[in-house]
């Protein structure tokens, strides 16, 4: 069964614990701080599989998570890195952020993989925190959060043009014809039950691959019948061919027709309407020659400047001078590849929200700020660096955690301790 839509839970592997350990061996009586770093998690990775035409693998499964990094060990071991998770999907697959809509990835063209979530850093093992004031440090950093994400994948065929027409208007026959696609073809609505591919090669200037789109019925857009479900698939195509039948025997002429496909794409996006498009009426071999002419020249005078032609997919009559159009149309609009630039931002989780302590160690004589809001701030910040230590100071403020120090009676130059961290603090 073809599966174009799939919702899928995704979550990339957390960051190992540094480790909190100190050398202890026989003649070393003064070993110091030897806590390892843990493992950096692993990602979610999406990554196309040219074998692959539909989301079927995603139809029973639906959450996928990577590898956790592991956690540091004594002797300054570190923790293994997760194992990332690489998910395969088709050509043309769009990865869109489920609340919002946004475009995560759009796997198509030259975007063959792309990391969507990265796994957490690991936290630093207790060894890198020794300093002249502080020789035992007790405090690791907490490996970073794993980031998750709910989101939609959505197939859109990749083809150079769309082949679109309400059912039986002999859009699979043409497939046959024309390319190397072998479509199933039968007299009932909605023959084609997905999209298939050809490959149009004999008699044109340049290959190109167009797409037969299952066909739409009216109200399709607002989600009568199975139309809604197809006309995604036409959003990439640079080119449509609006195809008819000449003779329809539910008496909707070609004009009628084309009509109200234009109504049903413009209906589900504006895009869709602006695309260029040719007409191709078919089954002229079913009506009297003498009406052939009549039939076409009535469609020309209706969409004036659009180029008509008339043809016969089970006889091939038209179908080359059809194709070698196309082919030139093509060439004269250039590489204009159509793809999703990514809009959507993960934003890392805040710390805001999270508990905190400040207390004084009278024996100590130091000020400890302690609790999970600090922990959660430092497994995101290296306070090694300027801009790191920038951000601390800030976080410090906006918390209100020099407020709850001033309060306890901190004064200049008394030392703050923040899990290993001592600092000195001046107004």
């Amino acid at each position: 069964m073809f599966l174009d839509t799939a919702k899928i839970f995704i979550k990339s592997g957390k960051g190992g614990d540094g480790h909190v350990s100190f050398r202890r061996e026989k003649f070393v009586p003064d070993g110091g701080p030897d806590g390892g770093d843990g493992g950096r998690g692993g990602d979610i990775v999406f990554e196309v599989d040219k074998g692959l035409s539909t989301l079927n693998d995603y139809r029973y499964s639906h959450k996928f998570c990577a590898q956790n990094g592991a956690d540091g060990g004594g002797k300054r071991c570190n923790g293994k890195d997760g194992q990332d998770l690489i998910l395969k999907v088709p050509e043309g697959t769009v990865v869109r952020e489920e609340t919002t809509g946004k475009v995560v990835a759009d796997m198509s063209r030259d975007n063959l993989r792309q990391t969507v979530l990265t796994g957490g850093r690991g936290g630093k093992g207790n060894m890198h925190y020794a300093t002249s004031t502080m020789q035992a440090p007790k405090y690791a950093q907490p490996g970073q959060a794993a980031r998750e994400l709910n989101v939609i994948l959505e197939l859109k065929v990749i083809a150079d043009v769309g082949l679109v027409g309400f059912p039986n208007a002999g859009k699979s026959t043409l497939l046959s014809h024309v390319s190397n696609a072998q479509p199933k073809v039968a007299d009932y609505p909605f023959t084609t039950l997905n999209p298939i591919l050809g490959v149009v090669e004999k008699g044109v200037q340049r290959p190109f691959v167009i797409a037969d789109i299952p066909g739409l019925i009216e109200g399709a857009s607002e989600g009568v019948g199975l139309g809604i479900k197809f006309l995604k698939h036409i959003e990439r195509t640079r080119l449509l061919i609006h195809m008819v039948d000449a003779a329809s025997p539910d008496e909707m002429n070609p004009v009628e027709a084309i009509e109200k496909i234009r109504t049903e794409l413009s209906a589900y996006s504006e895009d869709l309407i602006k695309k260029p498009f040719v007409i191709a009426v078919n089954k002229l071999d079913a009506i009297p020659e003498e009406d052939r002419e009549t039939v076409l020249e009535e469609v020309r005078k209706h969409f004036e400047g659009r180029e008509v032609f008339g043809i016969s997919a089970v006889s091939g009559e038209g179908l080359s001078a059809l194709m070698s159009r196309i082919s030139v149309i093509l060439e004269e609009m250039g590489d204009d590849v159509i793809t999703y630039e990514p809009d959507f931002v993960y934003e890392e989780d805040s710390a805001a929200g999270l508990p905190f302590t400040v207390s004084y160690d009278s024996e100590e004589k130091v000020y400890l700020v302690e609790g999970p809001r600090i922990e959660r701030m430092l497994g995101y910040t290296n306070l090694s660096s300027e801009k790191g230590f920038d951000f601390f100071q800030k976080f410090m403020k906006e918390n209100e955690i020099l407020k709850e120090l001033e309060e306890l009676g901190i004064k200049d130059g008394d030392t703050v301790r923040i899990y290993g961290w001592d600092f000195d603090y001046y107004k």
